[in-house]
């Protein structure tokens, strides 16, 4: 089998409707497109959405939610994730993104209480959540926020 070979399953494609081409076709005169109205125009596409000058549904509803421009969305660092590195380790943003932890810093980093920290680390961070400075003081660790 070569690949000028392979042709469509029978029946799965269909020929297109030929249009005004005489009355005899049954596509002619106004080629399926009816006698009046705005879709039997040449330009009688409308956008979509449109809904023939009624308001249309996306105005008509409210709009919702609320965006705070002051938020800030932290990078997520579990205290479990922490036990990779060395003891006495000073953990930094830069040491998180060389060891893969972190891909991008995007307005910090937080660290948080998951899993269990058995070495005794500095970890430099933008957040805390208090159980994860629980953990990190708790297995001799000290904590410094940026």
């Amino acid at each position: 089998m070569k690949l000028e070979d392979i042709t469509p399953t029978p029946g799965s494609r269909r020929r297109s409707k030929l249009l005004g081409r005489g009355r005899s076709s049954g596509h002619g005169k106004t080629s399926t497109r009816g006698m009046n109205g705005q879709g039997s125009r040449k330009s009688g596409n409308v956008r979509t959405g449109f809904e023939g000058g009624q308001t249309p549904l996306y105005r008509r509803l409210p709009k919702g939610g609320f965006k705070n421009v002051n938020h800030k969305e932290y990078v997520p660092v579990n205290v479990g994730d922490l036990n990779d590195f060395e003891n006495n380790t000073h953990v930094t943003l830069d040491l998180l993104i060389k060891s893969g932890l972190v891909r991008q810093i995007k307005d910090g980093v937080k660290i948080l209480g998951n899993g269990e920290l058995k070495k005794s680390l500095k970890v430099s961070a933008n957040a805390f959540s208090a159980s994860a400075k629980e953990k990190i003081e708790s297995a001799g660790g000290q904590i410094e926020v940026i």
